[in-house]
């Protein structure tokens, strides 16, 4: 039975290798889009864990500071600092927008964090090359992705910042790559308005004589500086102290402060199940039905092989070849063909994931599952080409 199954592959060997690989490629895109989603999930965990907090405390109502705008005092997190359980808290700032490099730019999500070091919340928690930032303005820590490197000039609304460190996998939820700053200089370019704009808010407030009184010297200048700087962030990030559950730290600062304070299963449910919701749900139906149509023509390849070989098992049928002969022939050829397919899917699909924009995670259930799903269409599409070729009368299929 084996030698019969080998003897007719051998026959037309180049059609069923190259069956195998067309089969594989389209295997391997199926598993690459299972990829495309589940990095998708994986991109939204990695933002919540390089973060490093417990609790995400952010205007009152709001979903932010990734789903929604938030905006706080930046003296804030002295008063949570001082609330029962929390070990650190720490100011933080995002900001989504195109960050220059000579002649091109790329879309970035831009962090600011406060002073302080590894381990901080808001901090790269690791680095791959050069250092965490040092000075207070004018440095950047940047995420491989970007496709900066150190030493890079990178152009940041009106400022220019010097890569000196690099990271990996500190992406947003989008899967754009992180840029790490000073807070003053992300608050800078998150709020500051340009020269012009700055410079026709000046004039209106001269004009406005509410602010520009005589007999009220300083008023004119302090409202101007009031104007022209900022002292607002995004979120305070929260880590609680050991033997202290978030939930506990969290009820203080909600009652007290009277602000909105996510923990990390919240934040997570935001992120993942409003923020990157519907773009997950669009690629896992397309993957679903891809899923089909690639079982659907695995079926059809099978039931076509067995069909153009019809011939052949007439001949063996008048020669008195048992059908249980014929048909351990067609099921092994089968398995055959799904086994070279998933092998070149396989490869295919890791050597194409790199080469994809955003982070696609090849998992190993998913290769698993997709590998024993393969077999069993290759059984039930053997199943129903056996049950044709058996049906047909040797006399009418030789002619």
């Amino acid at each position: 039975m084996i030698s019969l199954a080998g003897r007719d592959t051998l026959h037309a060997w180049g059609k069923f290798i190259f069956t195998g690989v067309g089969l594989g490629l389209l295997i391997g895109v199926t598993l690459t889009m299972a990829g495309v989603y589940r990095g998708m999930v994986d991109d939204g965990k990695v933002l919540l864990d390089a973060s490093g907090a417990d609790l995400w405390v952010v205007q009152k109502d709001t979903l932010g500071p990734y789903a929604e705008s938030s905006s706080l005092p930046d003296d804030l997190w002295r008063g949570i600092r001082g609330m029962p359980g929390v070990a650190q808290a720490a100011n933080v700032t995002y900001l989504t927008m195109q960050v220059g490099q000579g002649q091109r730019d790329v879309r970035a999500m831009v962090v600011g964090i406060t002073a302080g070091g590894p381990g901080d919340p808001g901090w790269p928690p690791q680095l791959v090359a050069g250092r965490q930032i040092t000075r207070g303005h004018y440095e950047a820590v940047a995420d491989l992705a970007s496709g900066f490197r150190l030493g890079d000039e990178l152009k940041i609304r009106r400022n220019h910042y010097r890569v000196v460190g690099l990271t990996r996998r500190m992406v947003s939820s989008g899967g754009d790559p992180m840029v790490f700053i000073p807070l003053k200089d992300a608050q800078e370019a998150q709020f500051l308005k340009d020269n012009d704009a700055i410079l026709m808010q000046r004039r209106r407030t001269e004009a406005n004589p509410a602010f520009n009184r005589p007999g009220v010297p300083g008023l004119l200048e302090a409202v101007i500086a009031t104007q022209t700087s900022n002292s607002s962030v995004n979120a305070v990030l929260v880590r609680a102290q050991p033997g202290f559950a978030p939930a506990q730290v969290a009820e203080p600062i909600r009652r007290w402060k009277r602000l909105t304070v996510y923990d990390r299963p919240q934040m997570e449910g935001i992120v993942l199940g409003k923020l990157i919701a519907t773009s997950a749900k669009q690629i896992g139906m397309f993957l679903v039905i891809l899923a089909l149509v690639s079982a659907a023509i695995v079926a059809f390849i099978i039931y076509t092989l067995t069909m153009d070989k019809i011939r052949e098992i007439a001949v063996l049928k008048l020669i008195g070849t048992r059908n249980r002969t014929i048909a351990g022939m067609i099921l092994q050829q089968a398995l055959v063909l799904g086994l070279i397919g998933f092998v070149v899917g396989k490869i295919s699909a890791t050597f194409a994931a790199p080469i994809f924009p955003k982070y696609v995670l090849l998992v190993p259930e998913d290769s698993i599952a997709g590998f024993f799903a393969l077999m069993a269409i290759c059984v039930l599409a053997s199943g129903v080409a056996i049950r044709m070729a058996l049906k047909v009368d040797p006399a009418e299929a030789i002619g």
